[in-house]
């Protein structure tokens, strides 16, 4: 069983379900890339940052499965906004191939290229070392350049409220295909939502079962939809409705499990059930489990108090 797809606004098809990789420790993302791929899934969601593109490139060869099959996805680190073409060309080294799917901005925030550490460079007050004179829309001009390059066929956005996209809009040659954020049941960005939909922007969403041993598996309306379904609680939750799904795991039966029972429940619930699932976090849910203590606004709903 392969994900259905879903047309981007530059006419790429995308699959509607990919394996996260963010968190897979060392030496098992290679096993979980390779059994995902030889199991159905076509959409593998990497980034330059999580430290794990070279496994990621092995389990993609290891698997057989011919690469113009595989839809990859990567993304740009905030020390390399002034830097796009040589954090791509990185990201395509390790990963093995010539080209990617999708490229996206990771985050809305330029770090410091020249700071104290390669990811998260600080101040000497401990506060991440933030380049304020830098434009999100020169970053994203460079993006433009490697599409129009060829070395990738589709680029987009990642953790970019309404605000933060509407830094780049404005002077943007091309609108981004996807704004990858954190969307779940307890954190649905209806807004949000609504705003990228008037734009053509695509939706992803990345932890769409939680955080580590989330509740969100023990939440009493996913349950129960689980049970009048016949499915796990994963299922409920990956739910994709114009919405891509990216979750993450390295437990063969899990990957399985999360392919195959979220393409079958997306097929059968009602459009009750799923009204009811998009209230909950209205009615006394609202959670986020993903907030880098980034010392800028973001622009976010239900954001933590800053850090500055």
């Amino acid at each position: 069983m392969t994900s259905p797809t879903i047309k981007l606004n530059n006419g790429v098809e995308i699959p509607l379900i990919g394996l996260g990789t963010w968190q897979s420790a060392p030496n098992e993302v290679a096993k979980a890339v390779e059994f995902a791929l030889k199991d159905g899934y076509r959409h593998i969601d990497c980034a330059w940052s999580y430290d794990n593109e070279e496994e990621v490139g092995r389990g993609i060869k290891a698997s057989g499965v011919p690469r113009e099959e595989i839809f990859i996805t990567s993304k740009l680190w905030s020390t390399y906004h002034s830097r796009v073409e040589e954090n791509l060309n990185d990201t395509l080294k390790k990963l093995g191939t010539d080209y990617l799917d999708l490229y996206l901005m990771h985050w809305p925030v330029p770090l410091n290229p020249n700071g104290n550490h390669y990811k998260f460079p600080t101040l000497p007050n401990g506060l991440r070392d933030v380049v304020k004179s830098w434009s999100l829309a020169d970053t994203w001009k460079q993006m433009e350049k490697v599409l129009k390059d060829g070395r990738v066929k589709a680029i987009g956005v990642s953790n970019f409220s309404q605000l933060k996209l509407e830094e780049i809009l404005p002077t943007a040659e091309i609108i981004p295909v996807v704004n990858q954020l954190e969307l779940h049941l307890w954190n649905p960005q209806h807004n949000l939502l609504a705003y990228l939909s008037s734009k053509g922007i695509i939706p992803q969403a990345y932890s769409p079962l939680g955080s580590s041993n989330s509740p969100l598996l023990t939440d009493e309306t996913a349950v129960a939809m689980s049970k009048k379904y016949n499915v796990d609680v994963a299922s409920v939750l990956i739910v994709a409705k114009k919405v891509v799904a990216l979750p993450k795991s390295v437990t063969p039966s899990r990957i399985s499990s999360n392919l195959k029972g979220a393409i079958d429940f997306a097929k059968n619930i009602d459009k009750a059930d799923l009204e009811i699932l998009d209230a909950v976090a209205a009615n006394g849910k609202q959670k986020r489990f993903i907030m880098p203590p980034w010392p800028v606004p973001l622009g976010f709903d239900n954001w933590r108090d800053p850090a500055w």
